[in-house]
């Protein structure tokens, strides 16, 4: 088994491709390098997804998060390559990321982005009483 940073996204067969469910991933320890200072900036990602015929492998995933460590990004362009790399593997449904970062000078970033596959249309909201 490895254990060093991988840009490699595994997936494997959705069990489920009939239905349209939601897959919530939390990832509190993110980090990278801020491509100003070269410190490290810390964020907590958020992947949700509705998958079609693949689902991410979680190993690989978190692999996928360290390879990140020594890379200098903005904010908002680490938050948009997550989400086409994943979007690239999977080929979901649906899919959000939302990166948290931490505070650096009294400023908290949080960045938000969204695929949308066009041909997939978004399940009615159930309500509960």
């Amino acid at each position: 088994m490895t254990t060093k940073p991988s840009k490699d996204l595994e997936t494997f067969v959705n069990p489920n491709p009939g239905r349209d469910y939601t897959i919530h991933i939390e990832i509190p320890e993110f980090t990278c390098l801020c491509p100003k200072t070269g410190q490290p900036d810390f964020a907590t990602i958020n992947i949700e997804y509705v998958p079609d015929q693949l689902c991410v492998e979680l190993k690989a995933l978190k692999l996928y998060m360290w390879s990140f460590r020594e890379q200098g990004a903005f904010h908002e362009a680490v938050t948009n390559e997550i989400l086409d790399d994943i979007v690239k593997a999977t080929q979901p449904n649906f899919m959000r990321i939302r990166a948290e970062f931490n505070v650096r000078g009294g400023i908290y970033t949080t960045v938000v982005a969204e695929h949308r596959n066009p041909s997939w249309q978004a399940p009615e909201t159930v309500t509960l009483p």
